[in-house]
């Protein structure tokens, strides 16, 4: 691997603003932003505001779709007529 053209990969901190959820892991991204974390180390933070805390999906939170009602409303709107088609 040469030296000296590959971004810094270091240790990072994301924080979910609407959920207040926090998990530090490592990334290449920056920020002028620091947090002091759990092991008394101080991390860059980068804000986000979608994780896995607040997520519909993963939290249980998504609603199901009707697909069988929007079926029927499409076959309704443009579904068969009764007249033959020109070929």
């Amino acid at each position: 691997m040469k030296t000296s053209i590959h971004p810094d990969y270091r240790p990072v901190v994301f924080r979910d603003t609407s959920a207040d959820f926090s998990f530090l892991t490592r990334s290449t991204r920056t920020s002028d932003k620091m947090v002091t974390w759990e092991d008394g180390a101080e991390y860059p933070v980068i804000d986000i505001e979608v994780s896995s805390a607040s997520h519909p999906f993963y939290t249980g939170r998504a609603t199901v779709l009707d697909t069988a009602g929007r079926v029927e409303k499409f076959r309704r709107r443009y579904g068969t007529t009764d007249a033959p088609h020109d070929a």
